[in-house]
C-alpha cells in the first residue's frame, strides 16, 4: 500500500467539504488518504496529474470533486432516487467520479477513459479501497456514445477539464437517459462558453438549466454548469472525425 503521510492531515478537504454541506466519516477521510498517497505514487511512472503537492491535490482535485454533490443530492431528492448511476467521461486519474464515489457510496459509478494505463490505475485504486458498485472502463466516448448498451442509459453525467462545453456536450450528453443530469464543472469566465453550450445543447436534446457559482475561497472562480437531458439526442450525433471539437455545433451560428 502506498504511503498516505502526505496526507496524514487533510484540513483542507475536511474545511471545504463541511462549508458544502458534505460529512465525511473516519473511512471516507482514510479513502481520500490512501487515494492521494496512490496518486501522487503513480504518477511518478505516468502522467496522471500536474498537481504534485498534497495540500493543491486537497483543494484542486478532492474538494472541487466535492463540488457536485450538492447538485447531485439536490437531483437525487427531486427524482425519488438514492443510487443513481454516474458516468465520469475522461475521467483521467478519477476525477471526479471516484472521488465522487468516495463521498457518496451509493452512487454506482463507471468511469471511462481513453488510456489503458490511467484505466489500469482507476482500477487499482477501485480494487484497494474495496469500493463496490464503481468500475474504469477504456474507451472512446465519441464511439461508445452511439453504442445501444452506452447511450442514455446514465442518470447523471460528468466531464472535468474535458473540452469546452459545445464540445463537452456532444460527447456526453448522448449518455444520459431523458430525465438524467449532465454536469460540467467550470472555470473562468463562462458566459460565451455557456452560451455556444447552449445552443449545441438544444440540438442535442438538452437545455442548460443553470450555472451555480462555486463560493469556496480555495476554489476561487470555479462554477458548475447543469444540462439537463430534456429529449433523445438525434441518431446522427456525436459526431465522428474529431468534428464535435473542430466544429463545434454550438459556434456554427
Amino acid at each position: 500500500m502506498a504511503e498516505t503521510a502526505p496526507f496524514a492531515q487533510l484540513t483542507i478537504l475536511e474545511a471545504g467539504a463541511r462549508a458544502l454541506g458534505v460529512g465525511l466519516d473516519h473511512a471516507q477521510l482514510d479513502r481520500f488518504r490512501h487515494y492521494g498517497a496512490t496518486l501522487l505514487d503513480w504518477n511518478e511512472r505516468m502522467n496522471l496529474t500536474a498537481i504534485t503537492d498534497p495540500d493543491q491535490v486537497q483543494a484542486l482535485h478532492f474538494l472541487d470533486a466535492l463540488t457536485l454533490v450538492p447538485a447531485i443530492r439536490a437531483w437525487c431528492h427531486d427524482e425519488g432516487y438514492d443510487d443513481p448511476t454516474l458516468l465520469d467521461v475522461g475521467s483521467g486519474a478519477g476525477l471526479p467520479g471516484l472521488a465522487l464515489k468516495i463521498a457518496l457510496p451509493r452512487l454506482r459509478v463507471t468511469l471511462l477513459d481513453a488510456t489503458g494505463k490511467r484505466v489500469r490505475f482507476l482500477q487499482g485504486v477501485i480494487d484497494d479501497l474495496a469500493l463496490r458498485g464503481i468500475g474504469a472502463v477504456q474507451g472512446r466516448a465519441e464511439e461508445l456514445a452511439r453504442d445501444g448498451e452506452w447511450r442514455e442509459q446514465f442518470d447523471l453525467v460528468t466531464a472535468r477539464a474535458l473540452a469546452r462545453l459545445p464540445t463537452l456536450l456532444e460527447w456526453c450528453l448522448p449518455f444520459a437517459r431523458v430525465g438524467g443530469l449532465l454536469l460540467a464543472p467550470k472555470a473562468g469566465d463562462l458566459a460565451a462558453e455557456v452560451a455556444a453550450g447552449a445552443r449545441a445543447a438544444a440540438i442535442l436534446g438538452g437545455r442548460v438549466r443553470r450555472v451555480e457559482p462555486v463560493r469556496l475561497p480555495d476554489l476561487p472562480g470555479r462554477a458548475l454548469v447543469l444540462i439537463d437531458k430534456t429529449g433523445p439526442t438525434p441518431k446522427g450525433y456525436p459526431r465522428g472525425g474529431g468534428l464535435p471539437k473542430e466544429q463545434p455545433l454550438g459556434d456554427e451560428e
